[in-house]
């Protein structure tokens, strides 16, 4: 979800709804008596909410005659996450902290350690000839917020994207790069050459050599 369309959410009416359920569950009828709304329209921005991954039912509310039990939601762990602005500045303090207090191959080889783990915990194996195994790579790094894409060009592939997902900490040290790096060589089973654009707005390249054999 991009954060235009995160922000429309947020200053609407679903967006007080998802203010209330980070409080705790709620059933429709309660999220309906507190903003307002009759049960089919907080039912309609749920179903919206849902698909948009932001919320989910938890459970069902019996109520102390017989009758249907009503659904309770919560908030989604994934839009507490888009909810947070403390991850970009943690991390970019926390590289600048290993950066003191290792030397710069140091830093650099527990970075490659920590997108190898990453890579691992995707559970994607290298697999298939090394354009295969690069475009997998390409569809991971999309999953975790990159917009990245595959190109060709002399015997060399190149994953290059518009933007960095790890922009702030980049900034603050350039070596984060190879956390990148060390994913990219992890999922693709080759080495990795990093080409990133550092400075106000960094952009991610990373160069891999095409084997002659393929």
């Amino acid at each position: 979800m991009s954060s235009s369309v995160f922000q429309r959410i947020v200053d609407g009416t679903r967006g007080r709804l998802v203010s209330l359920l980070r409080r705790g569950t709620h059933t429709v009828e309660e999220l309906a008596a507190s903003v307002s709304l009759t049960d089919n329209a907080v039912r309609s921005h749920l179903v919206a909410l849902e698909r948009d991954g932001l919320v989910r039912p938890n459970g069902v509310r019996r109520g102390g005659t017989a009758g249907k039990p009503a659904t309770l939601y919560e908030i989604s762990p994934e839009a507490d996450l888009l909810f947070s602005r403390a991850y970009a500045p943690v991390l970019a303090s926390l590289v600048e902290v290993i950066g003191e207090r290792m030397s710069p191959g140091e830093t650099e080889e527990v970075l490659r350690d920590v997108g190898r783990r990453i890579a691992a915990a995707t559970g994607v194996a290298p697999t298939g000839e090394l354009r295969v195994r690069a475009q997998a790579a390409v569809a991971i790094l999309t999953s975790l917020g990159s917009q990245v894409e595959l190109l060709e060009t002399d015997g060399h592939l190149t994953i290059q994207g518009c933007g960095c997902p790890l922009a702030e900490a980049v900034k603050a040290k350039s070596e984060t790069c190879c956390a990148v790096e060390g994913l990219l060589e992890q999922l693709v089973g080759a080495p990795v050459v990093q080409q990133c654009a550092h400075g106000e707005r960094p952009s991610c390249r990373f160069g891999i050599e095409i084997p002659k054999s393929e």
